[in-house]
């Protein structure tokens, strides 16, 4: 009896406090309570874990990435966020939670992006806003990635623009991937932009949206011949495609994931000022040249393949990377199918995404030693 009672009394202390505090004006109240809540609960606390922001020299500029981890010996997996400039860290508080329970999570703000935008002078980093410079880029932070973790081999998961530089990496180096893990994955750009605006051309018309059948038919053909495509006529198309839910499913853009950023407790009140600035920048030196991309020459690779693909992805075409992935010999390979949305799946189903890393990736790593120990979970 006496134990009854003083759970008793707990509980009327603690009824008491939550109902003082709901007498209070509801909060947060700004974005620094937003942010002091949300990097609480996701606070690392495990003694062999590791949660850090740093910059790195990477291509002779300073260069961002966060690290969280659980337990740094489990498999490291570096993000290559997409866009290009559409930067992952800021928003994976909300996509990649749990992520660091089963991975070293490294996110990284790529050149003229996010926070190493604002580490650098935007007017010398423009001129070297090249494929082929973020293509060595992303091989020198694997190679620190490597040597920082004690790790041979690590996972590169790559989203949309990062899954350009993500496939390129896993034809190159293989020796250094556990395996690579492609979402949205691009590989025939061209034809996914013609089918991009074919299924939002369709849309337009069913939907007798005549201000979407002008806007598309401006820029008819589209995407056809051997020159970049303009970037106006890119934005062009994207509008609508965004709108019919190509980028989204069923949302007519990615605004509800590109407003998480205002939460991000790895950035600052200035870098979320920047972050759209920067990745206007981004589009203007890299979106075109991307576009040209065309990787269906890797017929074979020498590591293992996992897919994520929205079902509703439009933005870069699904059925494209899927006609791929079904010709393209492996060790192992696995396709994912994310039904329940289009380009921006991580965001748009976080739980499968994270199921599916445990489910396909994860044992990969046990197979290969590269995990803590059970006890330690």
């Amino acid at each position: 009896m006496a134990r009854k009672g003083s759970w008793l009394t707990l509980a009327v202390l603690l009824l008491g406090s939550i109902q003082a505090q709901a007498q209070e004006a509801p909060g947060p109240h700004d974005r620094a309570e937003a942010v002091k809540i949300i990097a609480e609960l996701r606070k690392i606390v495990a003694p062999e874990g590791l949660e850090r922001t740093e910059k790195l020299r990477i291509g002779g500029i300073d260069q961002w990435v966060s690290v969280r981890s659980r337990d740094l010996r489990n498999p490291v997996l570096l993000v290559l966020h997409g866009g290009p400039g559409w930067v992952a860290m800021p928003t994976s508080w909300y996509f990649a939670h749990g992520w660091d329970e089963f991975f070293t999570v490294i996110q990284w703000d790529q050149r003229g992006a996010g926070k190493t935008y604002v580490a650098n002078d935007p007017a010398t980093v423009a001129p070297t806003l090249t494929v082929e410079r973020m293509h060595a880029d992303a091989e020198e932070l694997v190679k620190w990635a490597r040597k920082t973790f004690g790790k041979e081999k690590i996972f590169v998961l790559g989203h949309s623009w990062g899954s350009i530089l993500g496939l390129t990496l896993a034809e190159r180096h293989p020796e250094w991937l556990h395996a690579y893990i492609g979402v949205a994955q691009g590989i025939d750009a061209r034809e996914s932009e013609r089918r991009g605006w074919a299924w939002t051309m369709e849309q337009a018309r069913a939907a007798k949206n005549e201000e979407a059948i002008r806007d598309l038919d401006s820029i008819a053909p589209y995407a056809v011949g051997e020159k970049p495509l303009p970037v106006k006529d890119i934005l062009l198309q994207r509008r609508w495609l965004n709108f019919f839910g190509g980028a989204a499913y069923r949302r007519p853009d990615a605004s509800f994931e590109g407003a998480a950023v205002n939460l991000s407790p790895d950035y600052t009140d200035e870098e979320v000022r920047q972050v759209w600035t920067a990745q206007e920048l981004s589009v203007e030196r890299l979106l075109s040249a991307v576009l040209t991309a065309d990787l269906q020459h890797v017929k074979r690779l020498k590591t293992q393949l996992i897919l994520f693909l929205g079902r509703h992805d439009y933005n870069l075409s699904a059925t494209v990377a899927a006609e791929w992935f079904a010709s393209v010999k492996a060790p192992s390979k696995q396709l994912v199918w994310f039904e329940q949305s289009a380009h921006e799946l991580m965001a748009e189903e976080p739980g499968k995404a994270l199921l599916s890393l445990i489910r396909h990736a994860r044992p990969i790593a046990e197979r290969a030693g590269d995990v803590a120990p059970a006890s330690a979970r």
